[in-house]
């Protein structure tokens, strides 16, 4: 299934995307996508449904992100092996954990605000992995079962404050509309293998990143397990799992993004998400 969320920000709905092509409302039958329905029972159910009998939600409507309910967004950097090359990284020998604002989450469609003062605002086309079931101590063997499904994830970052100011990359991480996520929750069974998935994104339609989930340092399940020894993971928690290559940060000379660029991004299978760039 793909599930997502509809409607004004605040105050979206919960839908489906019908293999018509079109948005069904399920208002009224589950209260959003998040917590108890996106358990494996919630799935169940909303599997069970006749999605041709739900009302069509007008194709105009505005996407919401596709997750209600985000207590964590976890972000893991630095985790794809050709991404650290060109930013003159070393692999790092466990995950690197940073956490973003959870104010930080819009829809997949919502601009990138360039905040005031930024001067090096980036890209990051990511594999989102949201969390179903609670998770806490569990294996790798186990991981996946923790996992309701997979999105796509624009991790925006502003780069002189994320490294060059003190303290840590949250700040950097964390304004408003810097975690574009959906446009849809597309349930776990429908994603053979989270690790052989391509990605993409362009900037004004030139090709910036090209990349796949292979070339990940620590894939879906090492993550899920590792996140785990250290925190209980509860449904509707958001793990971004890094960035292939191609950021404005690695380009020689770096760039950057401007008020008035369009930036598109995607993953096999999971949509695509297209942003106007706005200044704050």
């Amino acid at each position: 299934m793909k599930l997502l969320r509809h409607g004004p920000h605040g105050a979206e709905k919960p839908g489906l995307l019908h293999s018509d092509g079109t948005i069904r409302d399920l208002t009224g039958l589950v209260p959003d996508i998040g917590g108890a329905v996106i358990s494996d029972t919630g799935l169940a159910m909303l599997r069970g449904l006749d999605a041709a009998a739900l009302p069509v939600v007008d194709a105009k409507t505005r996407l919401g992100p596709c997750v209600a309910g985000t207590g964590k967004f976890i972000c893991i950097g630095l985790n794809y092996s050709d991404h650290a090359a060109e930013t003159g990284a070393k692999v790092p020998p466990e995950p690197i954990i940073f956490m973003k604002a959870t104010s930080a989450i819009c829809g997949p469609d919502d601009p990138i605000i360039i905040p005031r003062t930024s001067v090096k605002t980036d890209w990051e086309v990511e594999l989102a992995v949201i969390i179903g079931k609670k998770a806490k101590y569990v294996s790798e063997d186990e991981a996946l079962d923790h996992v309701a499904g997979y999105a796509v994830a624009n991790d925006v970052s502003e780069r002189a404050f994320q490294a060059e100011r003190a303290g840590q990359w949250t700040k950097g991480k964390s304004c408003d509309n810097f975690g574009q996520i959906g446009p849809w929750l597309v349930t776990r069974d429908e994603v053979a293998d989270p690790q052989d998935l391509a990605m993409w994104l362009t900037v004004n339609g030139v090709s910036r990143q090209n990349g796949s989930t292979r070339t990940m340092v620590y894939g879906v399940k090492h993550l899920v397990s590792y996140l785990s020894q250290f925190m209980t993971l509860h449904p509707g928690d958001v793990i971004s799992t890094g960035t292939p290559p191609g950021v404005g940060l690695g380009m020689k000379p770096p760039q950057f993004l401007k008020p008035g660029d369009v930036v598109e991004l995607g993953i096999t299978g999971l949509g695509q998400q297209r942003q106007d760039v706005i200044a704050d």
